[in-house]
């Protein structure tokens, strides 16, 4: 099932939760069904055609500009610092390509698709992949058993009381925050490319084809330009956008306030209001992180363009108001790190026990 076509099939499903979407993350008094609110994003759906474009071309523009000046400013620093800004660059390059992987942006265009089908290679996200991982994502996000593909891995405190002492370090592994921080080996490299082409290169053939030109992109820069080069305009870049990367995943689907459902409780809009987080970040950030903040209202709609997700949020009360708030400071990245098992007693994400 792809994302969009969750959101089309998304059940109407039972009182209890439609009043859980309209009054528990909002405290408001509408009381409008899982299929009505998803009705009222709909209007948000329409594309300018012009503005994306001009979101697309600015933005690449300036990777070319920072890239440029990472190549061959004379002073160092200056390079160092391009190269830094320009790994936030491709965050919001990313989520350009995740809009268009999605159907929100510049659908049907068959030069966005070369140029987004590049980038996705070129940055570790091959197409097939994120395809194939991300709408089960979209589709599964906050359910127990699933939801790991396309996401981190999360297990309940009884589980975890039944796993093995080598599941158990994996678990701790895969969310360990040196694992994010080295995202650009072990999310991006690993998960992304080797991984997925061991596992079916059938299937995940552009997953060798990222490895492939990527290691030949670094040989060819180091023998021809050398490693400052090498340093400043492709690893330093792709490092710090992997990392703030990986973290924005992780960070989206684990904080202290997300409710986690089974199976056979789950339902489409509850995970999107209640199970997804809201990063409050200024002016700034919003732009690098082109509006993934949003996320709880990107995952009632994904079909949704990053510049409208403000606008929808401040027009439908029921995501006006959301229930899982987190920002970039270092206390609520500590408070985020430290959600680690989900307690269905306690109803909430709890460390790992002693």
């Amino acid at each position: 099932m792809t994302a969009t076509a969750a959101v089309e099939s998304a059940p109407a499903s039972s009182p209890s939760v439609a009043s859980v979407v309209a009054e528990g993350p909002t405290g408001t008094s509408a009381r409008r069904s899982p299929k009505e609110l998803i009705a009222a994003t709909r209007e948000f759906q329409k594309e300018n055609r012009a503005r994306s474009w001009f979101h697309l071309l600015e933005t690449f523009g300036a990777f070319g500009l920072l890239s440029a000046v990472a190549a061959v400013a004379p002073w160092w620093p200056l390079r160092l610092a391009a190269a830094l800004v320009n790994g936030l660059v491709i965050v919001r390059l990313f989520i350009l390509y995740h809009d268009f992987m999605h159907n929100a942006l510049l659908r049907g265009s068959s030069i966005a698709k070369a140029i987004m089908y590049a980038f996705g290679v070129y940055v570790l996200v091959p197409p097939n992949v994120w395809r194939q991982t991300h709408n089960y994502h979209h589709a599964n996000t906050a359910k127990i058993v699933g939801s790991h593909v396309g996401s981190y891995l999360m297990v309940t405190t009884e589980m975890w009381a039944k796993m093995t002492p080598l599941e158990r370090f994996g678990y701790r592994a895969q969310r360990h925050p040196l694992t994010i921080f080295f995202a650009y080996l072990t999310v991006f490299l690993y998960g992304m490319c080797v991984s997925p082409f061991l596992r079916s290169p059938r299937k995940s053939w552009d997953s060798l084809l990222a490895l492939v030109l990527h290691v030949a992109a670094t040989v060819a820069i180091l023998l021809l330009a050398g490693w400052q080069a090498w340093l400043f305009v492709l690893l330093l870049p792709l490092f710090v956008a992997t990392m703030a990367g990986a973290y924005l995943f992780y960070v989206q689907h684990n904080y202290p306030e997300i409710n986690v459902q089974p199976r056979d409780q789950w339902e489409y809009t509850r995970a999107a209001l209640e199970s997804s987080s809201y990063l409050e970040t200024g002016a700034v950030m919003a732009w690098f992180t082109g509006n993934i903040g949003y996320h709880h209202v990107h995952h009632l709609n994904p079909a949704i363009p990053f510049y409208r997700l403000p606008e929808a949020m401040a027009a439908i009360p029921e995501l006006a108001r959301p229930l899982g708030r987190t920002t970039l400071r270092p206390r609520d990245i500590v408070r985020a790190f430290a959600c680690k098992l989900w307690d269905p007693a306690l109803g909430k994400m709890v460390g790992y026990p002693r």
